[in-house]
């Protein structure tokens, strides 16, 4: 089932503007939609000339503080062990990225490919199976067995592995301990709960402290994925089709997010600056979400001390578990590259073997990457003062290997916004059979 290309570009836009209230990677909201066409390249860094004789390998991606810098972290690594590479690591904005990657993909010309691209993880089935044949085939490159299995499977189409796993969207409940111990709180007591314990303390927190137990803009979709991931479930099917009418683990979280909504513990923020600076100012208590926020919470140096983390809350059905994800990303190797076997190489090295690499990365960048060797590191060991000296890295790696492994399908956030477009409705009190009928005519509208 494929889109018309018009109709493909415009879902990848839509994606990207959706995004911005759930990002793969720390701020790239507020970062990647401003960022100019620039290029980086590896030998910008050293005063040796290039050589023609070298192969130079192109890579795309987004966010200068986040993806460009480890890139390019990876890419000086590399060139110290093979000088006869390069690297032309050009920066753009997330929709340019996606949009002129379906553009020259839909023309069927390798005139212009990089050899390496970024993509969210949400929209990696998307290209796979709209443009078969255009992504080296990776089964047999790399040893999937070292990398986060759910970060896998979204990259596997038809039992072939077409990426290179990168960062992980991880979740976690991040929450002001201070705040809870106030309203009579210990740690053990936010271990392994369901969303409906945190209704619960929720409600007695507000009534002892005055405090929300959360903020969120209530038309994002971020909890609700959270929610369904942590089930193993998904907007579709496993054969792919849109399953939203007769989806009962969705009717639970929907359910489960109006009884949050209604029990009137949440601040409702609007954008990711309104978001930030609900928990900053201390007005509400926790925040659940991907690990990529931890530089947003430490922007409030005065809360230094005061925070904690526990796993996410999960559903009350018995399938759902304390982790889950939201966001995260990955690389994938064009077939067509000019230097597509070197390009190979280069990830083999780096982000398939370069313990070092992924400490340095989660020191410098808050990157928690999904190379299961590298969580027995030291930066991945080391207590965190901000929480209270709590092993917050180690905590949550561990979160991560119990993220149940489930395909995204082709258009996730189609199926999103069909959703989310009737959360309020449902949230008023119209029924909800009949929103979640609503929002598959909607997608299905949208998608054949």
């Amino acid at each position: 089932m494929k889109l018309r290309f018009k109709s493909l570009i415009t879902g990848i836009l839509c994606a990207s503007m959706l995004s911005a209230c759930s990002p793969s990677t720390p701020e790239t909201n507020t970062q990647d939609t401003t960022s100019s066409n620039v290029q980086t390249t590896s030998e910008q860094t050293t005063s040796a000339p290039a050589s023609s004789n070298k192969q130079k390998i192109t890579v795309w991606a987004w966010d200068p503080n986040f993806n460009i810098a480890i890139m390019q972290n990876a890419a000086d690594r590399y060139t110290k062990i093979n000088p006869d590479v390069e690297f032309d690591i050009v920066e753009m904005a997330k929709a340019d990225v996606e949009q002129k990657l379906h553009t020259t993909l839909a023309s069927k010309t390798t005139e212009g490919l990089p050899d390496i691209v970024l993509i969210e993880d949400y929209n990696s089935q998307k290209y796979l199976q709209s443009y078969p044949g255009s992504f080296a085939d990776l089964t047999n490159s790399f040893d999937y067995s070292k990398f986060a299995p759910y970060k896998v499977s979204l990259m596997t189409l038809e039992n072939k592995v077409y990426g290179v796993p990168f960062d992980s969207g991880v979740s976690a409940l991040f929450y002001r301990s201070d705040i809870l111990e106030e309203a009579g709180y210990k740690k053990e007591d936010l271990q392994d709960v369901t969303w409906n314990r945190l209704i619960e303390i929720g409600k007695d927190v507000k009534s002892k402290t005055g405090k929300a137990i959360l903020g969120f803009e209530k038309s994002d979709g971020g909890l609700m994925r959270i929610m369904l991931q942590s089930a193993g479930t998904w907007y579709f099917d496993e054969s792919g089709k849109a399953d939203l009418a007769n989806n009962d683990i969705l009717k639970q979280a929907m359910q489960t997010y109006k009884d949050i909504v209604d029990a009137d513990i949440i601040i409702p923020t609007s954008g990711w600056d309104e978001w930030v600076s609900a928990f900053n100012k201390g007005d509400t208590a926790s925040v659940a979400t991907g690990v990529w926020i931890l530089g947003s919470i430490k922007a409030a140096s005065d809360q230094s001390g005061k925070w904690t983390v526990a796993p996410t809350p999960k559903l009350d059905d018995a399938k759902s578990v304390n982790a889950s994800n939201l966001g995260g990303s990955s690389w994938y190797i064009l077939e067509n590259g000019k230097n597509k076997d070197a390009a190979i190489k280069f990830m083999q090295e780096i982000f398939a073997k370069d313990v070092d690499f992924y400490q340095d990365i989660l020191t410098k960048n808050g990157a928690v990457g999904t190379f299961l060797p590298a969580q027995e590191g030291a930066a991945y060991t080391a207590e965190d003062p901000f929480f209270g000296g709590q092993k917050i890295f180690q905590d949550i790696s561990g979160y991560m290997k119990n993220i149940p492994a489930i395909n995204y399908g082709m258009y996730t956030y189609e199926a999103d916004a069909a959703i989310m477009g009737q959360i309020n409705d449902f949230v008023g009190g119209k029924s909800l059979d009949e929103c979640l009928k609503n929002a598959q005519t909607q997608l299905d509208s949208q998608i054949q």
